[in-house]
């Protein structure tokens, strides 16, 4: 039976920077895969970069905290504040989501717009996962198991 190693880099899309970093990782032979964040500064630039690199698994990295929205902040008030952003810290965000009933309707549908970006990017899908780890919070968990199949 063959072992095989995964190394996964998060933010991917981010920054330049962190764009460079993952590349010259995989180039080198270090890095396996990366989570995207579609709502990062760089995004085209991870795209772009993705394509050109077609041997680089790419997922999708939830940002639900530490960051800006998909979606127009007013389509989600209870889930982007009244500066447009995600609330910050996870800890924070988690007892948000979980003890507020309208940020969890709309946390889910700034979910669904985020696999929808994912999807329009044209990468290959791999794997999701979440920034600060929300992907084990469990209303995080419950939005995603809820999406329309073929939703990645």
């Amino acid at each position: 039976m063959m072992r095989r190693l995964i190394v996964n880099a998060d933010d991917f899309g981010s920054s330049r920077e962190v764009n460079e970093a993952v590349i010259l990782a995989h180039r080198r032979g270090i890095l396996t895969s990366t989570s995207l964040m579609v709502c990062g500064a760089a995004f085209e630039q991870a795209v772009t970069l993705a394509q050109d690199n077609p041997g680089l698994a790419v997922g999708l990295h939830l940002t639900l905290v530490d960051g800006r929205p998909v979606m127009r902040p007013g389509e989600i008030p209870h889930v982007a504040g009244k500066n447009g952003a995600f609330p910050s810290g996870p800890t924070r965000a988690g007892l948000h989501y979980f003890l507020c009933p309208r940020a969890r309707g709309e946390l889910f549908h700034e979910i669904e717009a985020q696999f929808e970006r994912f999807a329009q990017s044209g990468l290959r899908f791999s794997h999701v996962d979440a920034h600060c780890h929300l992907h084990v919070h469990p209303v995080v968990l419950d939005a995603m198991s809820k999406l329309p199949e073929g939703t990645a």
